[in-house]
């Protein structure tokens, strides 16, 4: 019987390493013959760097590196990251690319100088294009006639999109992209780490309870990430104060600007009720959703294109309150079955969701949000970038 074709080989191009990639890509080298090689455009999260939206420096420690094969394009920008179009320059990035000759482009992104260089390189030498990208059109109107063009022509040049969810895949079909083009290949992260049956974070759990003086019987409600207004950490904090549940507390885990506000905001809430941790590296996230009965993500606006910490703490089996601006809503949460959900924009409808969440039966929430996060995996998302490979390069090596 002949061998299945060889799967094309693929050059990935993403800004950084991430703790959320990276391991999917170690999972694509050891499960699936898929060759090929990642181009990171800067060294955040490999080497301690500021972020200035957690407001703190830090380094990732999970391994980013081992495992795949990747390397790093030099970055030529004064000031490097998604602040600015010229934040990834990496001048010697196609060049790279032409040596290591792929028969097909993985891009992350579109923005930025080196993305651009990218799409030229690949359309002048023929090299089918795949994009992977996450933004959504929630709780906005389509963008104004010169955007909308602009982005019709930009996806028009990819042979094949990959999409993480219903919001996303919206988001390319009102852009004109074709259902034909579009491959499923969803958010997903590394449920070996978020994994609730493991001791060790269990254990950690525990200990931050104790620390906390929170009792086996509190309820408690985690936010986890970085403390600035488009995640509305402060209309949480508001509407928890102004219910005053009993024997129920909110933590806070993370750093931003927000921070001092909310220190004071705290305030006007019991003694022992509200309580801070400073940001958590992604070792230590796992006994942060064991600490929790319930996660909250109530952002706002563009900038939750998913959640993907509402991925981890599901995978923990926590149920989550998340507003219906956050990307991952339609797939992942739904309103009494696997979490709650409330308009992004109404406070009164946030601090009701809490107070129905905060007096739920919990347990009946598992097994459905169990069943719920089984469909976001690396797996997954690994079947769907293969058909998009396919589909891109239907001439494949023999």
């Amino acid at each position: 019987m002949n061998a299945p074709p060889a799967l094309p080989r693929l050059a990935i191009v993403l800004s950084h390493a991430t703790q959320y990639y990276s391991p999917w890509f170690r999972w694509l080298r050891e499960r699936t013959p898929l060759d090929f090689r990642v181009f990171y455009l800067w060294e955040f999260g490999v080497k301690t760097t500021r972020d200035p939206r957690f407001a703190t420096a830090f380094r990732w420690d999970v391994d980013l590196l081992s495992g795949y094969a990747s390397e790093y394009v030099p970055n030529q920008s004064r000031t490097p990251g998604a602040e600015t179009f010229w934040g990834f320059n990496n001048p010697t990035l196609t060049a790279r690319l032409a040596a290591w000759r792929p028969d097909a482009v993985l891009l992350f992104g579109y923005k930025f100088a080196s993305h651009l260089r990218t799409i030229f390189w690949a359309r002048r030498h023929k090299v089918p294009l795949i994009f992977r990208g996450d933004s959504h059109l929630l709780g906005r109107t389509r963008p104004g006639a010169a955007t909308h063009f602009a982005l019709r022509v930009l996806y028009a040049q990819f042979a094949a999109i990959t999409y993480v969810g219903a919001a996303n895949r919206d988001y390319f079909a009102a852009l004109g992209v074709p259902a034909r083009k579009l491959f499923f290949a969803p958010h997903a992260v590394n449920d070996a780490l978020f994994d609730p049956s493991r001791p060790e974070p269990r254990a950690a759990a525990a200990a931050l309870r104790a620390q906390l003086g929170l009792a086996p019987s509190t309820r408690v409600v985690l936010f986890a990430g970085k403390l600035v207004p488009a995640k509305q950490p402060r209309e949480l904090l508001a509407a928890f104060i102004e219910l005053r549940p009993r024997d129920a507390a909110l933590v806070f885990v993370g750093e931003g600007g927000e921070k001092n506000a909310l220190v004071e905001l705290a305030r006007n809430a019991p003694a022992g009720a509200v309580h801070f941790l400073p940001f958590a590296n992604q070792t230590e996230m796992p006994a942060r959703y064991l600490l929790a009965d319930i996660f909250a993500l109530p952002s706002r606006g563009f900038y939750e294109t998913w959640g993907l910490a509402v991925n981890e703490a599901m995978h923990m089996g926590v149920p989550c309150l998340v507003s219906d601006r956050v990307g991952c809503q339609r797939d992942l949460v739904t309103d009494g079955e696997t979490g709650w959900v409330f308009r992004a924009e109404d406070r009164t409808d946030l601090r009701a969701r809490l107070a129905t969440a905060l007096g739920a039966d919990l347990a009946a929430f598992r097994p459905r949000i169990a069943a719920r996060i089984a469909g976001y995996t690396y797996a997954r998302a690994a079947a769907g970038l293969e058909e998009a490979l396919r589909h891109a390069c239907p001439t494949q090596r023999s």
